[in-house]
């Protein structure tokens, strides 16, 4: 930051005594660093830049029109990888490992003992596994039967979490977070919802400090534009995010709706809002 302080001051330094100068000779002055510009383009074509040089261009880039960017020395897709970057090593945490994998022969035999015994329930399961030696949790034979398609006990000749939305689209909306990051790293959620027949996002809004309460009176806004649909909603799909609180589900459970939670960590559950996610990402927000 001492760098990029000092860099700052070389710059603001010179524009302090530009402003005792006529027009005309800030004018010629201009002239003549562009074309010593284009003649080091001619000459140099990767520049070596430190990182408080990209610092200070990035933030800049921010004050100037984009029309204007051809002056840089650098593209403005790199003024953008560089913004993009800075944002990553931001927010980028060190990473806790997790549960070890179970063995895949341990993973087929949990398939085959629940496809041959509809009825068995996970607690069945791992206690017909304890007498072959096998130690597993009942939370280990849930999340192997889920990557399997394969429900609880009772459930597991039923339709498919894909064929269910294919015939419930017309009723099924989704709510998610994205957010977004400022050029001084500070990150923006908004909350939005989807319906998955017609893909018609709802943006509900945008806040720096999103907590239950809040959440809870953008679906109280969204709930009334539902209720003016021709054809009414049965489930809204969410995540496990803490933010999507008890009173968040009383809003539409009110209004007869079912409150559908994906798995932890499963995004393909809820793969339309995050495929509109993506879309805002790339098309939107870069």
């Amino acid at each position: 930051m001492l760098s990029a302080c000092y860099v700052a001051l070389q710059r603001v330094l010179p524009l302090v005594c530009l402003l005792g100068r006529s027009t005309e000779f800030k004018e010629l002055e201009i002239i003549v660093l562009r074309h010593q510009l284009a003649v080091l383009r001619r000459q140099v074509r990767r520049p070596a830049l430190r990182s408080a040089d990209r610092l200070f261009l990035a933030a800049v880039s921010r004050m100037l029109p984009r029309v204007r960017w051809s002056s840089f020395l650098v593209r403005p897709a790199t003024l953008l990888r560089w913004h993009r970057h800075l944002v990553a090593n931001r927010w980028t945490y060190a990473r806790r490992p997790g549960r070890p994998p179970i063995a895949r022969e341990v993973g087929t035999l949990i398939v085959r003992l629940a496809g041959e015994n509809p009825q068995w329930g996970y607690q069945r399961i791992v206690g017909e596994l304890k007498g072959l030696g096998v130690a597993v949790s009942a939370t280990t034979v849930k999340k192997v039967l889920r990557e399997e398609h394969l429900g609880p006990s009772g459930k597991r000749l039923g339709p498919s979490w894909r064929e269910f939305l294919r015939a419930q689209a017309n009723s099924v909306i989704a709510v998610d977070f994205f957010s977004v990051d400022t050029i001084w790293l500070q990150r923006l959620y908004v909350l939005f919802f989807i319906e998955l027949a017609t893909r018609r996002v709802y943006l509900a809004g945008c806040t720096a400090h999103p907590d239950g309460e809040w959440v809870t009176q953008q679906a109280r806004q969204v709930a009334w534009t539902l209720a003016e649909r021709a054809e009414p909603v049965r489930f809204l799909i969410r995540d496990h995010d803490s933010k999507f609180t008890s009173g968040f589900d009383a809003v539409f459970q009110t209004q007869g709706v079912r409150i559908l939670r994906t798995p932890v960590q499963v995004p393909e559950a809820n793969g339309t809002a995050e495929r509109f996610v993506r879309t805002v990402r790339s098309e939107c927000l870069d």
